[in-house]
């Protein structure tokens, strides 16, 4: 239904853009859900988009393409409102017939075919290996497992995958090995100086006592060179990994693949791709060097793969072959979830994708900002080399896997956001997960009382327009409108989207409860009309739950 009026609008916006003579492209006709019922049940800003392209008054725009609007008979009427909004009201028969196929769909209300099988992958995380996972770099871990739910649950094919930097010309790996050599030797007992640059938590320590207990000195002759590094931080990857997997496990993380950036190289991918890139001509020799041609696509300089000298590929080269290794796969979808110490790369990476010859619709680079830990109003300060850290598994351990995720996903990734520790632990109202968790808790009461008293409801003899009562009406609209929601935050890349439609409509709920007295037997008909509504409530809150990944506990 809202795809065919999104459709319709689309036609009325091209009507007029042709009639009036405006050049560019086409304005989007992006449908929103109105957040007060005099403003109908959505509404669009098309009309003030288009307005300044026309050199007319947004007012006017707007009525001249609801002129043209040709709608399905489940909108009533269209208003131009404020400054040129066009305001969408659809009938009561659609609020009905919404509820009808969320109790008939049940679980799988909301779930649609728009990705159409389009095979996607979405890569998050992907920290680099030198040690546990820490707060500070596992926002994008609940924003792609969602996203992925998301266009799963919209029709994709979706792979879940963590990119693992094990290449032995890693810096960061490096200076891990070079760390844990260093604390290895002075657990020897050597005294060794340790540099202020090297990696200070405290999990270095214990790691290398840990190696000492293993080895003995049997690795107090490993060269202090890059080779020597490396043999120490391949001594701990199997634990590293190990230890990263189970936490994400913990967080309710699955990956399909766990992909391994030195088999890329070892497999000779990296350099196939070099000499694809040459054969093209989309890469160049100068100097020595291999050179992409990023400064075509916008890049300020053309970026090396090969150093002078045939020295070891860079990561843009391991970039290439990675990317390509994706395509060859079958994906037709490339999803990049980056940390906000990755904003400069971006334009880098989309530069080097239209050097490659990868059609730039195809791939997907979605930065986050940073998150700001609070405990007791006062910032946690983080440094993973300083030792000035909290690890995931120290949040998990204090706040449990659903505060942690539904946290993370309360702002959109392109906003900074605060994490207050505090308030995730508290079982009160003021807690968000807590807050929508209840209100699934106390449908699962009622229909436990409803079975107590003898009530019942069955679908075929339900009257719902007996549900007229404004609190009645909110909660219905929202039921209805979770399908469009759903779409919304699958199509805009939006996991935030389904924590801020939890909240709205357990608050509904809860102010349902107040004036509609569900289970009366005086009025058997109406409280089986709002039985039938606590049980659209109760499906759309744990499909929301389960695409959150969090719980939706039947008791508290």
């Amino acid at each position: 239904m809202l795809d065919e009026i999104a459709s319709a609008l689309q036609r009325a916006l091209a009507e007029v853009a042709g009639a009036w003579e405006v050049e560019g492209d086409p304005v989007t006709a992006e449908l929103r859900a109105s957040q007060r019922p005099d403003q109908g049940d959505f509404f669009s800003s098309a009309a003030l988009e288009l307005a300044p392209r026309a050199g007319r008054k947004p007012r006017e725009v707007a009525q001249a393409v609801a002129e043209r609007l040709q709608l399905p008979p489940t909108v009533e009427r269209v208003e131009v409102a404020g400054p040129g909004f066009l305001n969408f009201f659809l009938g009561r028969a659609w609020l009905e017939d919404a509820l009808r196929r969320c109790l008939e769909e049940g679980s799988e209300y909301g779930r649609c075919a728009d990705g159409a099988g389009e095979r996607v992958q979405v890569e998050f995380v992907s920290a680099n290996p030198v040690g546990p996972l820490h707060v500070g770099n596992v926002r994008g871990g609940p924003f792609g497992d969602v996203l992925a739910s998301l266009l799963a649950f919209t029709g994709h094919e979706v792979e879940r995958e963590y990119y693992v930097n094990d290449s032995t010309d890693n810096t960061q790996y490096r200076l891990f090995g070079a760390s844990l050599r260093l604390r290895y030797l002075q657990e020897l007992g050597e005294e060794v100086e340790y540099p202020e640059d090297h990696y200070r938590a405290e999990y270095i320590q214990e790691w290398a006592r840990e190696l000492v207990q293993e080895h003995g000195e049997a690795l107090r002759d490993v060269p202090d060179d890059p080779e020597g590094y490396v043999r120490f931080a391949d001594l701990l990857l199997p634990r590293v990994l190990e230890q990263i997997q189970g936490d994400l496990r913990d967080l309710g993380i699955e990956y399909d693949v766990w992909f391994s950036e030195r088999a890329l190289h070892a497999s000779g991918a990296v350099q196939r791709e070099v000499e694809r890139l040459l054969a093209t001509g989309s890469a160049y020799e100068r100097e020595g060097a291999v050179w992409l041609r990023t400064t075509e696509y916008g890049d300020d300089e053309d970026r090396v793969l090969i150093r002078s000298g045939g020295a070891a590929p860079t990561y843009i080269a391991s970039d290439c072959a990675y990317a390509q290794d994706k395509l060859a796969r079958g994906f037709e979808r490339l999803i990049y979830v980056l940390g906000p110490d990755h904003a400069g790369y971006v334009p880098r990476m989309q530069a080097t994708f239209g050097a490659m010859g990868v059609p730039l619709d195809h791939v997907e680079l979605i930065l986050s900002q940073i998150v700001r830990f609070l405990r007791h109003g006062e910032p946690v300060r983080l440094s993973k080399r300083k030792g000035q850290v909290i690890m995931l598994r120290e949040l998990l351990d204090e706040i449990g896997r659903d505060a942690t995720r539904f946290h993370f996903l309360t702002r959109s990734m392109d906003a900074h956001m605060d994490f207050d520790i505090e308030l995730a632990k508290q079982h009160s109202e003021e807690n968000p997960v807590y807050y929508v968790q209840y209100a699934h808790t106390r449908t699962c009461g009622i229909f436990r009382r409803a079975e107590e008293r003898g009530f019942s409801f069955a679908a075929e003899g339900l009257d719902l327009a007996l549900l007229a009562h404004p609190a009645e009406l909110a909660v219905l609209r929202k039921i209805a409108d979770f399908p469009a929601e759903v779409l919304a935050a699958a199509r805009q890349r939006a996991p935030h989207r389904l924590t801020t439609f939890a909240r709205d409509l357990a608050r509904l709920a809860h102010q349902f409860y107040g004036p509609c007295k569900v289970l009366d037997p005086e009025a058997p008909e109406l409280s089986a009309a709002r039985l039938a509504l606590v049980q659209g409530v109760q499906a759309v809150l744990a499909t929301t739950c389960r695409l959150l990944g969090i719980a939706a506990p039947e008791r508290m």
